[in-house]
């Protein structure tokens, strides 16, 4: 897998864009680990070979090398000043954002702060509901603003998304939001050895699902509207028409 590295207006990143590129996804990494991390590097390796270009970029944080993660006014606008930098990368494709937890959850919050301009759909690589042990569904409190589609994809052993609460918020989003459950899975996507799947087997499962989305959401935001039918005119308005 080829990888190049990129500036995106002041923050690094890291292009995988195959010859057979159907669709471009800006990628954020989690709160513990950067665009390098295994996951990252697999998940994009992974999707490349399904038609899907990834950008891999760091937030201001993880770049400095800090352990604390941004404000979230901060890292919003770090979301909005790389989205708006990935158009000249991306090209045609149609544009998909989102990312590992944090990075999911940041870019979100800014397409629902300020609309992603061309954005296609977000997708959730383990949507981080709530801290361990603290249930509660405050975090997502902004998915309703942030308009278009979303696809959820959670470990059903994830400690930072209850399946119970999780499960009502992306039902009341409606038909845009899907919710897939990665069986075993942890909020890192690790499974257990008992569990009779490896970790590569969960990647390829990720990378298919994502594919599928995207290739559906952006057949359908190609499709032009079709133009209501016009009521035909009655006796009344043609009569009318004539004078």
């Amino acid at each position: 897998m080829r990888e190049t590295e990129v500036d995106l207006g002041g923050h690094p990143g890291l292009l995988v864009r195959p010859t057979t590129a159907r669709w471009f996804y800006l990628l954020a990494h989690g709160a513990g680990a950067g665009m390098r991390h295994a996951f990252m590097t697999d998940i994009a390796e992974a999707l490349a070979d399904r038609g899907v270009a990834t950008l891999r970029w760091e937030f201001p944080f993880m770049a400095a090398g800090k352990p604390r993660t941004d404000t979230k006014a901060v890292a919003e606008r770090a979301v909005r000043e790389v989205w708006t930098a990935s158009a000249k990368h991306a090209g045609a494709l149609p544009r998909f954002a989102g990312g590992k937890s944090f990075g999911g959850r940041m870019t979100s919050g800014a397409h629902a702060a300020e609309p992603l301009a061309e954005l296609c759909g977000i997708a959730f690589l383990g949507f981080p509901l709530h801290p361990p042990e603290k249930p509660g569904i405050e975090r997502a409190e902004h998915l309703a603003a942030a308009n278009g589609p979303l696809l959820f994809l959670q470990g059903s052993r994830d400690d930072l998304a209850d399946l119970e609460l999780l499960r009502p918020v992306v039902t009341k989003l409606g038909g845009r939001a899907k919710l897939v459950v990665i069986d075993e899975a942890d909020h890192g996507f690790d499974v257990l050895v008992r569990s009779g799947r490896t970790r590569a087997e969960v990647i390829q499962q990720l990378a298919f699902l994502i594919a599928k989305w995207m290739e559906q959401k952006a057949a359908k935001a190609s499709k032009p509207a079709r133009p209501k039918p016009s009521k035909p005119k009655t006796a009344r308005t043609k009569s009318r028409s004539r004078s």
